[in-house]
């Protein structure tokens, strides 16, 4: 997953929402703080002036507070609604009874007629938002006069805003997420398609990408493109100096087939056998060559045959072998079973196997072929001695022999490994109840 580009888009994604939206939630917060306090500032204004409007000088110069503030919080203890007066010639203060015994520490005093907004201490120690303004009559007589709410009132506001606004967050941050999981998908289909395009090139279904990409995709494809054409024009030369090589190969065998013949009518049979050992097998590498040449680089996507004729004609060749006089065989598969593989490449996969389980089995040789879900499924299987689990993988070594006896090239194994890997299947080796049993697998087209 961590070398997913859908991952890391979305975790990109998932966490700078997550960041975005945390620091939006604060900022609102403190936005709406800030706008409750001037609400609690414009509603204590208010208070003040009726505060100021009811405060007066009596003739004998005591401070005076004609009547009470229409909001009754003010005439509860300890109610978080406070306001107080002061003469600011004696010190003297009048002051609200919500206060009760305490009083309001005031900063130093301000400007004449100046509003100010302060945060005071209540009287229990609680953070308070006050306004304060100092007032001074006709007679020169001064007073500073403070109204006061416990800031706490404010802080029960935010949070209820808080509570509110965090499901809301959550609710964006899940729609934000699923508009960015759908932006994700619909920006990383085209490489979708150009996975697929490239399976099918790997499938041979193709012989290019043909995916119409976006700009920032479609210089990829053009590349791998590239790449397949050269590639294409050099297996095209290695097939080419292959068949060549085979054909050069061809009239020095028919010399020497000619020369076996002379040395056998002159009584050096001996001699003649290794040469035309020799022979053989030079004419079976070049005929395996040719058999490899001939996939490079890829095998038709319709490429189809009967199972059954090509397995009889092979069993066929094997018969007149000296071996093969001696064993039975038996084909089982359908009339008209179809396995998708060229007839002369199959015809090559059963020769090898069927040479090879001839050279081992003691009685019977057996062909299956079936199908299951997408594949069809071909096995040889002799009732020889098997081969050693250890020994499997080296069996399907290019130029490795197990038979001690000789008389292989030890490259049918490979030969066929290759054959069905070039057609997208599979080959298994597993030891029979009796003998070896091999095993291909080709996946069926479409």
């Amino acid at each position: 997953m961590r070398n997913s580009i859908r991952f890391r888009l979305w975790s990109a994604a998932a966490i700078s929402i997550v960041i975005a939206l945390a620091i939006a939630g604060v900022g609102l917060r403190y936005l709406f703080e800030l706008n409750v306090e001037r609400r609690v500032v414009s509603e204590l204004t208010v208070d003040l002036n009726e505060l100021i409007a009811a405060t007066s000088f009596t003739a004998d110069g005591r401070l005076s507070v004609a009547s009470t503030l229409a909001d009754q919080r003010f005439a509860s203890p300890l109610s978080g609604h406070y306001w107080q007066v002061e003469d600011l010639a004696n010190h003297s203060l009048v002051r609200s009874r919500s206060l009760w015994d305490a009083t309001l520490a005031l900063p130093e005093q301000p400007a004449n007629g100046e509003l100010r907004k302060e945060e005071l201490k209540g009287p229990d120690g609680e953070l308070t938002v006050a306004v304060l303004r100092t007032i001074t009559d006709v007679d020169g007589r001064s007073f500073r006069a403070v109204v006061a709410e416990d800031h706490g009132n404010v802080e029960v506001s935010v949070g209820q805003y808080v509570r509110d606004l965090a499901p809301a967050l959550m609710v964006l941050a899940f729609a934000l997420m699923g508009a960015f999981f759908i932006q994700i998908t619909v920006g990383l289909a085209p490489l979708e398609s150009l996975r697929v395009a490239v399976k099918n090139v790997i499938a041979q279904r193709t012989a290019r990408l043909d995916v119409a990409a976006p700009s920032e995709v479609q210089p990829l494809a053009d590349e791998i493109n590239r790449l397949l054409d050269a590639q294409e024009k050099a297996l095209s030369r290695a097939r080419s100096r292959a068949t060549d090589l085979a054909h050069g190969l061809k009239t020095p065998l028919q010399v020497l087939s000619a020369d076996i013949r002379t040395l056998r009518k002159k009584g050096e049979s001996e001699l003649a056998d290794e040469i035309e050992k020799s022979a053989s097998a030079i004419r079976r590498h070049v005929e395996r060559e040719l058999a490899r040449a001939r996939l490079a680089p890829g095998v038709p996507g319709d490429a189809a045959c009967h199972v059954r004729d090509v397995a009889s004609g092979v069993v066929a060749v094997v018969k007149r072998t000296p071996r093969g006089k001696r064993l039975s065989f038996v084909i089982d598969a359908a009339e008209g079973f179809m396995a998708p593989v060229e007839e002369g490449d199959l015809s090559e996969v059963l020769g090898n196997l069927v040479e090879n389980a001839t050279r081992f089995a003691k009685s019977l040789v057996r062909v299956t072929a079936s199908a299951s879900a997408g594949e069809v499924i071909i096995k040889v299987v002799d009732d020889g001695p098997g081969i050693p689990k250890t020994a499997r993988h080296a069996a399907l070594l290019r130029g490795v022999q197990l038979d001690s006896k000789g008389g292989g090239s030890g490259l049918g194994l490979a030969i066929v490994s290759d054959i069905v890997e070039a057609y997208g299947g599979r080959l298994e080796m597993a030891n029979a109840n009796s003998g070896l049993a091999v095993t291909i697998y080709l996946p069926r087209h479409g």
